[in-house]
């Protein structure tokens, strides 16, 4: 289940932010009435009010037959008991529990069986449920959400059984300076109020948390009157409702306490100094930030916007190597929030000289005030990013159900509006209040890969039992079992036209009608371990990070500029993409093409990228998460091996301007690059288009061999990798295998690794290892197919005296995988799971571009899951047997964990 309390940069746009109050109801919702949408933006919008309460929002939208749910309860940890601030995310886990008339396991097992995915996330003001799934099983989560509204187990014991659960999730922030620094951050900023503590909670409040607290806040808040049900997707609304209706109806609506308005303190502006295991170092200004329902919110985000603009002052800090990053975000609560504008330095760097350009910049800002011309593109970027929102189904939902129960608005357009109607002068207004020198909180973590666990993270890790009593071989309810009893191939709506063009460019075409938008994404397939010569590592990657600065008729300044202008959002590189309202595709394609084929490649912005380069290597080389992968892959691949190569400070270093001119004169050619091409566009037109811009590219020699020779079956191997902040360990088991993407025994090793730890909570590893032992919060397998490589991985994360007996239970898994054919329902499971979750992969246009160029780069048919499916559609138990015998070698596992201590193995 995830956690949004913790602050991380968010994308700022229409979908900003998380965090609501309770009570507060959107105006459009008439009790009783079904509304309908007038304006033409609205047009497939079916809106309703319960009698209960129940709001209800359903977007019609036809890019994939899939749809997804999210209820949305207005209440987060500011409305939790005092004492006990973890309460809304407690209960939060408890929902995926036991409720009378749906068992947890029956909850895991459904969702696997439709192919679906679901999750939570708890923030200070809500707490928010959702799915995604096939279009034609609404009903089944529209059931499930029914029952878990007033049907969960909330008893001393079912909290017992979860408790260690969510105290080992804790226990991965609790270990993280960041979380840690942001924390006391939060309590300082909001000092008496009830976003003083984070909503993740600790592990003295849920030792003290009882059933009856829990229950108490359940029956409070998690009722119709309370709640926001957005259902977007390939769905027939009139039924939707209907159904609706049917279920949530007869639930009664409760009393939901008065909302309790914020009082803020006055505090001492205050440094927190902590080290960090990160490769590099950051110097944070986190300060308090308008509501989302505050007359200020709309031009707050302009002023995000404006910092993170590409040319912007703060912006310009990185770009001139100032600083090694520089970026501002927000995490927003309904009555507050918590801004941060921070920058970024290297292991052993000067954080008082970093923060020196940091104050340089605001007070600039402050005295100066902000540019009209980045407002004016900040906007321009807003409305793009609404018309972009259309583009999946998911955004559709997070677009409404943050409009009305976060912003307490009328819908997106309402929210969009505000934005457009910001001037200038707001924005300035709003910085000169919220960005006051005395009311910032100053954050500076120092990289130190030896430092020390911060104190009261000790004892987490898995030490609590969280094993389950679920009876895991419970019938599915009878509403389930129907819909789920025949497998079918699934609906595939996907028919892109492929197209070569004289130049050797690959060029594939897939029209879509839900947004006046194109979305590009291409590749130069290359390697930069196999092309890069002797001595040169990291010219390849020192080389694409010079793409921000233009081309060669157009400054850095003047392109992003240019960019602005259209509303349209670059990258260029070996992987290069465009996003861009369908009215400028064409501006967009030529800018994309200038920046891609004619890089300005400037003499002194290689110097400076080249120093953030090997500045930020010198931390990387160092830090536990580098050191772990890095042992993981000596442990698959032999030595020597050019997936070995490795940049490193003194390399980049040597590089010269004509080594980054060379390689890309080599590397970047036509007839090794794809481009597809996603949107309100037809076939001939992007032809046309890439055509115009890309045709003149021309290829010179032989085409280079990127693809890396096999590898024999890895050797078994431990290593252990010292982390002196974790409070747990992190283990990772891989295996190389010796099958690729072209052999179809990939696909009775997919289907039985669903069985072993690819099905969530109902498969083999985490019934064993969590529900049955309570070792460890979770633990899952994986494989990945190439060209040439392929590997298997176990992963988990657990208290370090859980780890041997945790290894011991994953290695019996393998063997039971190898010596016994799976039992006939959990290949069926494992068939539904796969087969059905297919639409999901490409319900969104930027899913549908990023598939179709990996199969294409792979070479594979452009329908490869409708052939994969036929493939799990006649698999047998015996075939996913053999396969593992013959792929899955025990034997020669490579074991990396990183932990808290080195200890013998």
């Amino acid at each position: 289940m995830k956690h949004h309390g913790k602050f991380k940069p968010l994308a700022l746009g229409v979908l900003l932010g998380i965090g609501l109050a309770a009570g507060s109801i959107g105006p459009a919702f008439a009790a009783g009435a079904t509304v309908a949408s007038a304006p033409a933006q609205q047009a497939n919008v079916t809106r309703a009010t319960l009698a209960n309460g129940l709001r209800v929002v359903i977007v019609r939208d036809t890019l994939a037959p899939m749809v997804t749910t999210q209820i949305t309860y207005l209440a987060g940890s500011y409305e939790a008991p005092k004492g006990f601030p973890g309460t809304a995310h407690a209960l939060e886990h408890m929902m995926f529990r036991n409720s009378t008339g749906m068992t947890g396991a029956q909850l895991n097992e459904m969702t696997g069986k439709m192919g679906a995915e679901n999750n939570a996330f708890t923030t200070n003001d809500a707490t928010q449920y959702f799915f995604v799934a096939p279009a034609q099983y609404l009903d089944m989560l529209l059931h499930i959400e029914s029952i878990r509204m007033r049907g969960a187990q909330l008893s001393d014991k079912d909290w017992s059984l979860e408790k260690g659960a969510i105290e080992q999730e804790v226990s991965r922030d609790i270990s993280d300076p960041g979380y840690l620094a942001y924390e006391e951050a939060e309590r300082t900023l909001y000092a008496g109020t009830g976003y003083a503590e984070d909503a993740l909670g600790s592990r003295p409040t849920f030792d003290a948390t009882t059933g009856k607290i829990l229950q108490n806040f359940y029956d409070h808040h998690y009722v119709p009157n309370n709640a926001i049900l957005v259902i977007a997707g390939d769905v027939d609304p009139q039924a939707a409702l209907a159904k609706v209706k049917e279920l949530f109806g007869p639930i009664a609506k409760g009393q939901v306490p008065a909302d309790v308005p914020v009082k803020l303190e006055a505090f001492k502006p205050t440094t927190i100094a902590k080290t960090t295991p990160d490769a590099t170092g950051s110097v944070q200004y986190m300060f308090r930030s308008p509501g989302q329902q505050s007359k200020d919110y709309a031009a707050f985000q302009v002023l995000m916007d404006v910092l993170n603009n590409s040319r912007s002052a703060l912006s310009d800090l990185a770009a001139q190597g100032k600083v090694l990053s520089a970026d501002a975000g927000n995490q927003p609560f309904v009555q507050g929030g918590l801004g941060t504008v921070e920058v970024g330095f290297p292991k052993g760097g000067d954080a008082k000289q970093a923060q020196a350009y940091l104050d340089g910049v605001l007070t600039n800002l402050l005295k100066n005030g902000v540019s009209a011309d980045l407002v004016a593109a900040a906007k321009r970027q807003e409305k793009a990013q609404f018309e972009f929102s259309k583009n999946s189904a998911m955004n559709l939902a997070e677009s409404w159900s943050q409009a009305l129960a976060w912003q307490g608005l009328d819908s997106p357009q309402q929210a969009l509006d505000q934005i457009l109607a910001v001037t200038p002068q707001d924005v300035n207004r709003v910085a000169r209040e919220y960005l006051k020198p005395d009311q910032r909180i100053t954050i500076v973590l120092t990289p130190d890969p030896n430092g020390k666990r911060p104190p009261n993270s000790q004892g987490f890790g898995g030490t609590e039992k969280f094993a389950s009593n679920d009876k895991l071989d419970a019938p599915l309810p009878e509403w389930a079992t129907k819909q789920l009893a025949t497998l079918q191939m699934p609906h595939w709506t996907l028919d892109p036209v492929t197209m070569k063009l004289a130049n050797g460019i690959t060029l594939i075409v897939q029209p879509t009608n839900v947004s006046k938008t194109v979305t590009v994404y291409g590749r130069v397939d290359s390697n930069e371990n196999l092309q890069a010569p002797k001595g040169q590592e990291g010219v390849g990657q020192l080389l694409g990070n010079l793409f921000d600065y233009g081309s060669t008729t157009l400054d850095r300044a003047a392109f992003h500029k240019a960019l602005d202008e259209i509303a349209a959002s670059e990258s260029a590189g070996s992987n290069f993409s465009l996003a861009v309202p369908s009215e400028h595709f064409d501006r967009g394609m030529q800018l994309l093409a200038d920046n891609e084929l004619h890089p300005a490649l400037p003499e002194k912005a290689f110097g400076v990228q080249q120093k953030t380069l090997a500045r930020t290597l010198a931390g990387e080389l160092q830090s536990p998460r580098y050191k772990m992968f890095r042992a993981l892959f000596k442990g698959i691949y032999p030595a020597g091996d050019p997936a070995l190569r490795q940049a490193t400070p003194k390399t980049v270093n040597a590089l010269t301007l004509a080594d980054a001119k060379d390689y890309f004169v080599k590397v970047y050619r036509p007839d090794m690059t794809t481009i597809v091409v996603v949107g309100d566009v037809t076939p001939a037109v992007a032809k046309a288009e890439v055509e115009k811009y890309f045709g003149g590219w021309k290829a010179t020699g032989p085409k280079p061999d990127v693809v890396l020779k096999p590898v024999p079956v890895n050797p078994a191997s431990y290593t252990m990798v010292s982390n002196a902040y974790a409070s747990q360990d992190q283990v990772f088991m891989a295996q190389s295998l010796d099958v690729n993407v072209h052999n179809p025994d990939r696909y009775a090793l997919q289907l039985g690794n669903e069985v072993l730890g690819g099905n969530g909570f109902a498969s083999r590893l985490m019934v064993d290892i969590r529900v049955n032992h309570g070792y460890a919060y979770g633990a899952s397998s994986g494989m990945q197919f190439g060209r040439s490589r392929s590997f298997f991985y176990v992963q988990y994360g657990s208290d370090p005296a859980k780890v041997q007996p945790v290894d011991g239970l994953v290695y019996k898994n393998l063997d039971a995988m190898r010596n016994t054919p799976v039992k006939p329902d959990e290949l069926t499971n494992a068939k539904q799971a796969r087969i059905r979750s297919i639409p999901l992969g490409v319900s969104s246009v930027n899913s549908i571009a990023r598939s179709l160029l990996n199969w294409s780069i792979d070479g594979e048919p452009l329908n490869e899951p409708m052939i994969a499916a036929k493939h799990y559609l006649d698999m047998t138990a015996a075939q996913v047997q053999d396969a593992f015998k013959k792929y899955i070698q025990p034997a020669h596992v490579a074991q990396v964990v990183q932990g808290p201590a080195p200890k013998q193995h």
